[in-house]
């Protein structure tokens, strides 16, 4: 029912610009036929208001995957660089977090690890809303800063990384079905700040799915119960990357090739110093507002990325 109801406002959305192009064509001979110059004032404007609603839906249709129209799990992992690529990882989750406010997208920080001094050495977030799945995929890979180091008494230039992975929502068991036999359930107290409900109790849950060995905590909620339901999306997530890899095989189109957080693997470079410069290394996109971007101005390199894509099939 939800694949009919979005179908359903595609089908109207290319409607209502058909609608308008056709008035568009009345207006045009009506200004012809009756000379009329405030229709020729008017007409213009209404071309670009169609034009641009054009281009809007033409760059929607890049965003046919068959997960593509999910929300999203992002995590990012602090790689090489210690405080500082922890601090750079928490640079990035605020990035995506403003990106994900702007475009009206509700988010939900599943799991954090915190850092020893500063930032986080991980942290899991979902992105509620149509297409985030489509729009994130591309963010995928190792994000590279150089910056003057405000944790160095000497003010020397630092180089980070940070991993990010991107992961479409799964909808309960009709995507992926986990049999309960094949996985391990543990409890125990949470680690973390919430109370002294969360530290006294067994709230914090640990998933162990033991075909493939994949692990999943959550301690974030004060229910047990909340938190198992909440790993297991996240494990259903994260069994759909492994099935999305088996399909995609060596081209890798959905996963895109799995890299260790290091020198050498980054997908996008991020100068703060000597010059201002954030720089896609897959489109060849940069611009030099990188203040923009990590305050949640990602769009340009989202859809660089994801004309690049349509462009390479």
């Amino acid at each position: 029912m939800r694949h009919i109801s979005q179908l359903k406002e595609i089908v109207a959305t290319w409607r209502n610009l058909e609608k308008s192009v056709s008035d568009l064509e009345v207006l045009l001979d009506l200004s012809v036929s009756e000379g009329d110059r405030s229709l020729e004032e008017e007409i213009p404007a209404e071309i670009e208001k169609v034009e641009r609603s054009l281009e809007k839906l033409e760059f929607e249709l890049q965003l046919g995957g068959e997960y593509d129209s999910r929300g999203a799990m992002l995590a990012v992992h602090a790689g090489a660089g210690g405080t500082e690529s922890q601090d750079w990882a928490q640079m990035l989750l605020r990035m995506y977090l403003r990106w994900a406010e702007k475009r009206g997208y509700q988010t939900e920080v599943i799991e954090t690890s915190p850092g020893e001094e500063a930032g986080i050495k991980s942290v899991l977030i979902e992105v509620k809303g149509d297409y985030a799945y489509g729009y994130l995929k591309g963010e995928r890979g190792v994000h590279r800063l150089v910056r003057i180091s405000p944790f160095d008494a000497s003010h020397s230039r630092h180089t980070s990384f940070a991993l990010v992975e991107v992961m479409p929502v799964v909808e309960s068991n009709v995507d992926i079905n986990i049999e309960p036999d094949d996985i391990r359930v543990d409890v125990f107290r949470s680690s973390g700040p919430g109370g002294q409900h969360m530290q006294k109790t067994s709230s914090a849950v640990r998933l162990t799915h033991l075909p493939t060995g994949l692990v999943v905590t959550c301690q974030n909620e004060r229910s047990q119960f909340r938190n198992k339901d909440v790993a297991m999306r996240v494990l259903r997530s994260r069994l759909l990357e492994l099935e999305l890899e088996k399909k995609a095989k060596e081209q890798l189109k959905l996963k895109g090739e799995h890299v260790t957080a290091e020198w050498g693997n980054q997908i996008r470079s991020y100068v703060l110093h000597p010059y201002k410069m954030v720089k896609d290394h897959r489109t060849g996109y940069e611009t030099s507002n990188a203040a923009a971007v990590l305050d949640g101005d990602i769009d340009e390199l989202l859809k660089a990325y994801l004309r690049s894509t349509v462009e390479s099939r």
